[in-house]
């Protein structure tokens, strides 16, 4: 069985809390990892603060992101780091279970196995779900969501934030791209304007055209807990988040084709969101009123995530020299 390391990206001071959780729950696995890499996104402060803190734990090390700022260069910093056989990249803000390392790579057995994706919980600031929100949606917070498969399956792509990669798939298709993900449309000011996302999925597709045959598997005993901060609770957040998930989509379909790139979703929109409109106006029927509330989102977000794609397609037609979209 190959080493496992563990990079976990991060970017502001907000999270100090979550992020000191994140490293205690990666070192404690029952798999222990070889390494844990911190990587700190353009944040001298919180660089300084963050090697002062891990300064004599055996296993971390903390570096500052050396390609560009955002998510993707993070991870591709710490890519150029990691000496294990195995990647995993755990969110800053999210807390493994202790065998989250174990059932990942007991996934890697078989040698055309890229890559293991887990199950990822949602822990609500609040303390529970709101009651207008559909698990068909927790993708926009980064957990699992209604649709996924259960057990161990076969998938088209991993989630990035609870996932691990064979190192050598890196080789084989090159990095994260930076230009797709959270921070790729980081201005001067460092801030990234939308909640993009995608870079993940463009990797496991682009590994699968580089790598025939090449297979990537959801496993929901690989378990964490990702926290879903009081303003990602909120409909405005949920809006916003779906015209940046369809901007991202109108990425990755340019990047890889759009018949790699949509094939997941095409299914998705076909299938579980219908289900989850019916599914909701049966239970508004039944009394729960807030399921008419939860198939009214699913509508909203269904179509706010198309609209966001077509405008990210429609501006990819008019900027053909393949520059990333403002």
């Amino acid at each position: 069985m190959d080493d496992v390391s563990v990079i976990i990206c991060v970017y502001t001071e907000d999270r100090w809390d979550d992020l000191l959780a994140a490293v205690d729950s990666a070192l404690k696995q029952s798999l222990p990892p070889a390494e844990v890499i911190v990587v700190v996104d353009h944040n001298p402060r919180l660089l300084l603060r963050l090697r002062a803190r891990m300064a004599g734990t055996e296993g971390v090390t903390v570096l500052a992101n050396a390609r560009t700022r955002g998510l993707s260069g993070g991870r591709n910093t710490g890519l150029a780091r990691a000496r294990s056989g195995i990647v995993a990249f755990l969110d800053d803000d999210a807390v493994a279970e202790r065998d989250w390392l174990r059932w990942f790579a007991d996934g890697f057995a078989e040698p055309e196995v890229m890559g293991v994706g887990g199950l990822t919980v949602p822990v609500w600031a609040s303390g529970r779900r709101p009651g207008w929100y559909p698990e068909e949606f927790d993708w926009v917070h980064g957990a699992t969501y209604r649709g996924m498969p259960t057990g161990r399956a076969r998938v088209r792509n991993v989630l990035g934030g609870n996932a691990a990669f064979r190192r050598s798939a890196f080789d084989v298709a090159g990095e994260f791209s930076p230009g797709i993900g959270r921070g790729a449309d980081a201005g001067r000011t460092g801030r990234a304007m939308r909640p993009l996302g995608g870079e993940e999925t463009e990797l496991c597709i682009r590994i699968h055209q580089h790598r025939p045959g090449s297979v990537f598997l959801f496993d929901d005993r690989s378990v964490i807990h990702h926290k879903v901060p009081a303003e990602r609770e909120r409909f405005g957040y949920f809006r916003t988040r779906c015209w940046a998930e369809g901007l991202s989509k109108a990425q990755v379909a340019g990047s890889v084709g759009v018949g790699d790139g949509l094939s997941t979703e095409r299914h998705y929109a076909s299938r579980t969101l219908p289900a989850g409109i019916l599914r909701g106006l049966g239970e508004a029927a039944r009394g729960d009123y807030t399921g008419l509330a939860r198939a009214g989102a699913i509508v909203s977000g269904g179509l706010t995530t198309l609209g966001g794609y077509a405008f990210g397609r429609c501006r990819q037609r008019l900027r053909p020299t393949g520059r990333r979209i403002p």
